[in-house]
């Protein structure tokens, strides 16, 4: 419906009216008529107001004219014309003022059409103009989002460095550094509070392949011995935060992070050990 509107408005309709499209024009017009309904009424309606509006525009003979006309050709009376119809051949002189008049009104005819194309051309331009001006809202309203989300990324990080600030001031916040098992190159950073069983990630400390969309890293706590899922998380550098809140715990004697299937396992895989740290 909205595309059969936008349509209407191009202004293509009046041109094609006119036979001012080519025949591929032509054959979109049709086929979009033939599509939607209210393109089809607007077609009918432009060719009857252009007809209303040319008998409307119809210049009407002066008084008196008929009879000049009557006298010109020898007839005194519109009575006397319909007795006996008296037929004048035409001169040269008088086909050619007779020519010369019809080039004349051919000629207005063609600028008055000329004028009112170039008229719906401007229409047509208009319409595309908004369309262009449309696409720039959309833009400004994309980078207004883009905006937002900046500050929103800004807004989370300033919030997660006032928190680092905060844990490096109390005590009972350990930093526990976990060493890569396969590549030494691994590593990355586990914030514990154990009395209040907190447990964070630094997103931004994280020295670990990125992960695909089918894996995912998971935290184990290593308590007496046994493995304890502290949940699971991904790569990106590009987070909006730093530190990612994981399970809690209030006993652990080490932790390790494993590479498994998205959505974590009940058990570690042991082949896929990527980093681990004592307390």
């Amino acid at each position: 419906m909205e595309e059969g509107k936008a349509y209407i408005e191009s202004g293509i309709l009046e041109l094609y009216v006119l036979g001012q499209l080519n025949a591929t024009e032509q054959a979109e017009v049709r086929s979009m008529a033939t599509q939607y309904p209210e393109i089809e009424q607007e077609i009918e309606a432009i060719e009857i107001a252009m007809e209303k509006y040319a008998l409307q525009q119809a210049i009407q003979p002066a008084e008196g004219l008929e009879q000049k006309i009557f006298q010109q050709i020898g007839i005194t009376s519109a009575s006397e014309s319909v007795r006996e119809a008296v037929v004048i051949p035409l001169n040269s002189q008088d086909s050619n003022n007779y020519q010369s008049k019809i080039r004349t009104l051919r000629i207005a005819l063609v600028a008055c059409v000329a004028l009112l194309v170039v008229s719906i051309a401007a229409l047509y331009s208009a319409h595309s103009d908004l369309g262009i001006a449309r696409d720039q809202i959309a833009t400004l309203s994309l980078d207004r989002e883009q905006f937002s989300r900046a500050v929103s990324f800004m807004k989370s990080n300033n919030e997660d460095l006032n928190k680092l600030v905060n844990m490096s001031d109390d005590p009972d916040w350990k930093t526990v550094r976990l060493a890569g098992q396969k590549d030494p190159n691994d590593n990355m950073l586990v914030y514990w509070h154990a009395k209040g069983k907190h447990v964070m990630v630094n997103n931004t400390k994280m020295a670990l392949p990125t992960n695909d969309k089918d894996h995912q890293y998971q935290l184990w706590a290593l308590v007496d011995g046994k493995p304890v899922d502290l949940g699971v998380f991904d790569v990106k550098p590009d987070s909006a935060h730093i530190l990612v809140k994981m399970k809690e715990i209030g006993s652990a004697q080490a932790f390790a992070v494993t590479l498994e299937k998205r959505g974590g396992s009940p058990t570690p895989t042991m082949e896929q050990m990527m980093v681990m740290g004592g307390v």
